[in-house]
């Protein structure tokens, strides 16, 4: 199906301006400067609407109100000639509506940018037209795939899991400091799922707890393996809320450590927002302990959801690792640049290192390394890999 674009713009230079760059990539555009007439519109998943937040009849929020109650399942690309703050606030609010944003530009419009931009986003939608009417059902079918419970549980048991594990660096050093333990589903019908096909699932059925223990014994296991090896690596792993619900788990996990003779320093318990919901002198306790023990605490996705100052305050982290929007965005936005410059300074300030995931090129980096941040981890570095491709890659370096 081809793709249509829509602009609904107020002003008819901007229109014209825009179609003029428009129709040599997708050929099917319409102008609309009156909202009005837009909403009358039935749309389909592969309709880009360009819209502008500001218009006298009908703001850009109205329009985006009516297509989130609509359902609509165009993408969507925002520009404003309001500061950066406005076309965010937007966005994050087209985003949280379950709304498909693509790309936000603000005026006056680069459109070098916005023609590099709808380029590429045309040549990918050809590729995956490619893709998906060329595939099998066996390859698709990875994609359908809806674990159940018992689906679940026969993985566990039968030790489907796997790890990946994805490098951090030392930004001043350039030296590995460790890795991030993503667990993965190696089912064998439907290949490789990764986690966000069954984690809620494992939380919700009460499998989390047995998913967590699979991922904490791997993860060990593999740190003894490279241990031998001398190449001692310290892993991080994310706990989930449900996993702090025992008093006796800072005793089990050293315990279990001590078995192998891994030192508890090297190992980085990641705790997710949700983990810090719960009960707060229950999770106050256990957290203090796994201190006492010699596991480090990280304060993960810092900056969204629960996370609070009250919680570094109370809290003995060690870490602090800002949620990668604010990374991703640093290039774009001096709101995210800034959020991230006070978390690092806050985070210094608390005697904690700072880990920065989702960095995806050098730009990114070199705005960390000048902020000063300790710990770099995304695509940039290197994707998650299995454990024999990361001691590869470790020693390649």
């Amino acid at each position: 199906m081809m793709n249509r674009v829509y602009i609904v713009d107020d002003d008819t230079l901007t229109c014209n301006l825009l179609k003029t760059i428009i129709e040599p990539i997708f050929g099917d555009v319409e102008t609309f400067q009156h909202p009005s007439a837009f909403l009358t519109l039935t749309l389909n998943k592969q309709d880009i609407i360009i819209l502008d937040l500001m218009m006298p009849d009908m703001d850009g929020i109205e329009v985006i109100r009516h297509l989130a109650e609509h359902k609509s399942p165009a993408s969507l690309i925002l520009i404003s000639g309001y500061d950066s703050g406005v076309l965010h606030s937007a966005e994050t609010l087209a985003l949280s509506c379950g709304l498909n944003v693509i790309n936000t530009f603000t005026k006056p419009i680069n459109t070098e940018l916005l023609t590099c931009f709808l380029t590429s986003l045309s040549n990918k939608r050809v590729q995956r037209e490619f893709v998906v009417c060329n595939n099998d059902k066996a390859s698709q079918g990875k994609f359908d795939f809806i674990p159940t419970e018992q689906d679940l549980r026969h993985a566990i048991d039968k030790k489907q899991l796997i790890l990946h594990f994805q490098p951090q660096i030392n930004m001043k050093t350039a030296c590995i400091h460790g890795a991030e333990v993503l667990v993965r589903w190696l089912h064998p019908e439907f290949g490789l799922i990764y986690p966000d096909k069954f984690i809620a699932l494992a939380e919700q059925t009460g499998l989390i707890e047995q998913l967590s223990e699979e991922v904490i014994h791997l993860a060990i296991k593999q740190s003894v393996h490279w241990q031998k090896l001398n190449r001692a690596t310290r892993l991080s792993i994310n706990i989930s809320a449900q996993n702090i619900t025992s008093l006796k788990l800072p005793e089990q996990l050293r315990m279990l450590v001590k078995e192998y003779e891994i030192d508890p320093s090297m190992i980085v318990l990641e705790l997710t927002e949700s983990a810090l919901m719960d009960s707060e002198v229950t999770s106050l306790d256990i957290f203090t302990r796994f201190r006492l023990k010699g596991f480090q605490l990280s304060i993960d996705d810092f900056g969204t959801g629960y996370s609070s100052l009250s919680q570094l305050h109370k809290i003995p982290f060690t870490e602090l690792k800002i949620d990668q929007s604010f990374v991703t965005n640093m290039k774009q936005e001096k709101e995210s640049t800034a959020i991230v410059e006070t978390c690092i300074m806050l985070a210094h300030k608390l005697n904690m290192e700072v880990v920065a995931e989702g960095i995806e090129d050098k730009e990114t980096w070199d705005l960390l390394s000048a902020e000063g941040c300790d710990i770099a981890q995304g695509y940039y570095i290197a994707r998650p890999m299995p454990a024999d491709k990361f001691a590869t890659w470790q020693f390649k370096r």
